[in-house]
């Protein structure tokens, strides 16, 4: 744990009360060759394998999506984080990370792999005894079998805990008999192996199981009929006296929800990863497309409109980028830290990503819904072209849409966020109300208007710290006046998770672009500066806009008054001429003819 210590500056959620030097974080910037051309034979698998065939695989011809896995499995996709000696290739979660990201352009293909590799896998991996790992990883890994996950149900889905499917031991003690309807199982029209969360008996918490489609009692409804990822097989399962052997119980009785928190936690990273990989996708073709568009004599690409869609297109992807790849090394250094100090390898990276299970949840919402803009406004760009089917546009906005439902809906993420940090506070394992104290004694004090500190960086990270205070006052004053309330005020807690959304990615933003300075000099990172500063100047009003809602919900006469003015004074930034940064940062794109950062 020494080493731990060492390698990872801040604990999860620490982000919003303690400063980060950009040594201690990791960018994009920094892969080696080996994980570079892990991720080119990703995007190249998907160039020869995925979209030439994409309508054959929206129409779900029958077997093909199989054997694509079959085509991965060679390559060696669905084994990368499984262990050597369960024939995979014992890839850190950092390369699983940066693979994940170069598939996440693969539409429906890209659900596929993932729910194999991710929440079908995973769970057997991490969690599994040594005669499953030994009987189900290397079938996995090789695509011999491919894997599902049936957790939600007709009546529960955020509510998992609260499934109805039963598990019955019978009377000689030797298998268990379940019986119950799940929902929404990704890759359940093809699945050999699923793994199923029932309760047995009358218990309080799930368990979970390996099934196996042979041991029988099992139907499926026909394939769901979707708004997008419509190449993904999705199936209602029915069990039905389905028996299962003792041995397939997987980890211990009543262990199913931690299980599946865990994974999901997994999930939610995993998540913005394969959402950025789409965001670069989708921009690179919306600026080939604005640089071949001829309107008015001009291509479209060079008319401000577009050129502010473009940009912040970009800056909103490198932001997504910035934080992805901080947290994803945090988690890394946490696995690290453990696998040394003699924890099981699958145990330390439960361990790592639940150190840092905001960042997850903080990702995923992120992820999502840059996403989200991205494929918005890529339709946009195209026009009426956007809307056709004929154009690589639509099927990116239809697809993309499920990943603010996917891994626990973004309203459910938001408010996760701030409840495991206010449960931190509470166990003692960060400390909040000090420096929330602390601000609300500033409140009452007057600005320090000293000579301004004219260092590179310094006036960012000037900003930064004072968006930590105004999340700090907000959030301190909600807790202190709402008391047990506040997971009732569910507006209250989505405005101050969106305040911390917001400064978790404009430090990474801003951590990120101090390195490459560091690195390459001012010069050559220019237009990163335009982006870092662009972003900063946006992201004042936003945490501004949501700072207010918050203070004017539970706020009144002079306290509403003073936290008011606190917060004005929190969100202040210098004027910047955030038009002809964006114009410079498209135009680099319609040069390279691609997203270029």
């Amino acid at each position: 744990m020494e080493a731990t210590a060492v390698k990872t500056p801040i604990k999860g959620g620490e982000f919003l009360v303690k400063e980060s030097s950009y040594k201690d974080i990791f960018i994009a910037e920094e892969w080696t060759e080996e994980q570079r051309m892990i991720a080119q034979s990703c995007h190249e698998f998907l160039a020869t394998e995925v979209w030439p065939i994409m309508d054959r695989i929206d129409s779900q011809e029958e077997g093909l999506m199989v054997k694509i896995l079959d085509k991965a499995a060679e390559l060696g996709l669905l084994g990368l984080n499984i262990p050597e000696q369960y024939g995979g290739f014992e890839k850190d979660f950092l390369t699983g990370m940066l693979a994940t990201e170069a598939i996440g352009s693969g539409y429906s293909f890209a659900v596929a792999i993932s729910a194999h590799t991710g929440i079908g896998t995973l769970p057997i991996l991490y969690y599994g005894n040594e005669e499953q790992k030994k009987k189900y990883l290397p079938n996995l890994a090789s695509g011999k079998w491919k894997a599902s996950y049936c957790l939600t149900e007709p009546g529960s889905g955020s509510d998992a805990n609260s499934g109805k499917t039963r598990a019955t031991l019978s009377a000689d003690g030797k298998y268990y008999s379940i019986t119950g309807q799940k929902m929404w199982i990704t890759n359940g029209g093809f699945a050999d192996v699923f793994v199923v969360f029932a309760k047995i008996g009358d218990d309080k918490n799930l368990s979970a199981f390996i099934v196996e489609k042979t041991f029988g009692g099992i139907t499926l409804n026909p394939e769901e009929h979707k708004m997008g990822i419509k190449g993904s097989s999705t199936r209602q399962i029915f069990f039905n006296d389905c028996k299962v052997p003792v041995e397939n119980l997987l980890s211990e009785r009543e262990n199913g929800f931690k299980i599946a928190v865990n994974i999901l936690n997994v999930g939610r990273i995993k998540l913005a990863a394969a959402a950025l990989g789409s965001c670069k996708t989708v921009i690179t073709k919306a600026v080939e497309y604005a640089g071949q568009r001829i309107q008015f004599g001009k291509a479209i690409g060079t008319y401000g409109a577009i050129q502010h869609k473009m940009a912040e297109q970009a800056i909103r992807t490198f932001a997504c980028e910035s934080a992805l790849y901080r947290a994803s090394r945090n988690m890394e250094d946490v696995i690290e830290g453990l696998t040394e100090g003699g924890m099981e390898h699958g145990k330390a990276i439960l361990k790592g990503i639940e150190q840092y299970a905001v960042e997850a949840a903080i990702m995923k919402v992120f992820g999502s819904e840059t996403l989200n803009y991205v494929v918005d406004e890529g339709v946009q760009i195209y026009g009426g072209m956007g809307y056709s089917a004929d154009a690589p546009m639509e099927r990116a906005y239809r697809d993309a849409r499920i990943n603010r439902i996917f891994e626990g809906t973004n309203e459910i993420n938001r408010m996760l966020s701030v409840d495991m940090m206010i449960k931190r506070a509470m166990k003692g394992e960060i400390d909040l109300m000090g420096p929330a104290m602390k601000i609300s004694g500033e409140l009452m004090s007057i600005p320090d208007f000293g000579d301004p500190d004219t260092a590179l960086f310094a006036t960012e990270k000037k900003y930064i710290r004072n968006f930590k205070k105004a999340a700090l006052m907000v959030a301190g004053s909600a807790v202190q006046k709402l008391m047990t309330k506040l997971g009732t005020e569910q507006e209250v807690v989505m405005n101050i998770a969106d305040m911390l959304i917001e400064i978790y990615v404009a430090e990474s933003m801003q951590l990120r672009v101090e390195k490459l300075v560091s690195m390459k000099g001012e010069q050559e990172c220019a237009l990163l500066l335009d982006m870092m500063r662009t972003w900063l100047f946006d992201s004042a009003d936003r945490i501004s806009k949501a700072g207010r809602d918050a203070i004017c919900s539970f706020a009144e006469g002079d306290e509403q008054r003073i936290m008011l003015s606190g917060l004005k004074r929190f969100t202040k930034t210098d004027a910047f001429n955030t038009k002809d940064a964006r114009r410079r940062i498209a135009t680099k794109m319609l040069a390279e003819n691609k997203y270029c950062f």
